[in-house]
């Protein structure tokens, strides 16, 4: 393979339309039911021979982004050469347009943009198993990452199963200023229910209908994030984000995972224009991106 090749692979960011969130683990994880849903912001991976394991980064927020070998896509690139008794020397370059410690999944993405990247340059030919278990060991979102569209995330949200949808949805996604740590917010999340039963999480059967139908009403009406609390604890200021974003016409809003991302689900493209366009105005958020889902997972171009 001579220096000049190259592969690029786009991968989706995501959104949680249900996270439910049980007891913490013994191992310090906690138990999900989490229903994915890829949606079309992307952040793109090119990968290149080079004399060493290499990581740079462009795009909104990239100073945020590690450029040593604790990102995921290094990580990735290590795990799958040491698989395959190879040498990981190859130049990484991530195009950041998902948001950076936003809550919806953008370091996950980059993980499994690389991992596919790489196996296409190395010419592996790793099995689709194979992959979904590094992706697994890389972290909980790393696996949906790799497949897209909708699906059912249990365990710590390794375990997939896909999910049909019947139709396209429409979003709004606020963007704040700053991040927030997933840790942090499940430590907050551990802090606010100690001493108080926990249920089991279980997939909600309506909103499993909504998206197998394509209702966007229906689908409104279930969304659920168990983790929504303690990001506002941490964060009260997204309570005015989602305020600003119901007034504006949204079928539904809620923190998107982890957050500070909050996500407004609209009745159509219109509407999250319109949607987006308040939300710009408000003075609550940095910024405000429209896009549709489900999308395709991690695919090269």
């Amino acid at each position: 393979m001579s220096a000049t090749e190259s592969v690029r692979v786009r991968v989706p960011a995501k959104v949680n339309v249900q996270l439910a969130v049980g007891a913490a683990r013994p191992d310090g994880f906690h138990d999900l039911a989490n229903v994915f849903l890829a949606v079309g912001l992307y952040d793109e991976i090119t990968v290149t021979p080079a004399d060493e394991l290499r990581i740079t980064c462009t795009g909104p927020d990239a100073a945020q982004v590690p450029l040593d070998r604790t990102n995921l896509a290094a990580r990735a690139a290590l795990a799958l050469a040491q698989r395959h008794g190879i040498d990981p020397r190859v130049h990484i370059h991530i195009a950041k347009d998902i948001p950076v410690a936003g809550g919806m999944a953008g370091g996950s993405a980059d993980g499994a943009g690389a991992l596919l990247a790489c196996d296409t340059l190395w010419s592996l030919d790793t099995s689709r198993d194979e992959l979904l278990a590094i992706c697994a060991e890389l972290g909980s979102d790393v696996p949906f990452s790799l497949i897209g569209g909708a699906a059912l995330g249990t365990g710590r949200g390794e375990q997939l199963t896909p999910l049909a949808v019947g139709g396209d949805f429409h979003w709004v996604f606020a963007v704040a200023d700053g991040g927030l740590s997933t840790p942090t917010v499940f430590r907050e999340f551990d802090r606010r229910t100690e001493g108080t039963p926990v249920p089991a999480p279980s997939a909600d059967p309506a909103l499993l209908e909504a998206l197998r139908t394509g209702d966007a009403t229906a689908l409104a009406g279930a969304l659920s994030n168990d983790l929504q609390p303690a990001a506002l604890t941490l964060r009260p200021s997204l309570a005015d984000t989602l305020a600003a974003g119901t007034a504006a016409g949204a079928l539904a809003s809620l923190v998107s995972g982890s957050g500070p991302t909050t996500a407004f689900l609209t009745k159509d493209p219109d509407a999250a224009k319109e949607v987006a366009e308040a939300l710009h105005t408000s003075g609550t958020c940095r910024t405000a991106r429209v896009a549709s889902s489900p999308a395709k997972g991690a695919t090269v171009v």
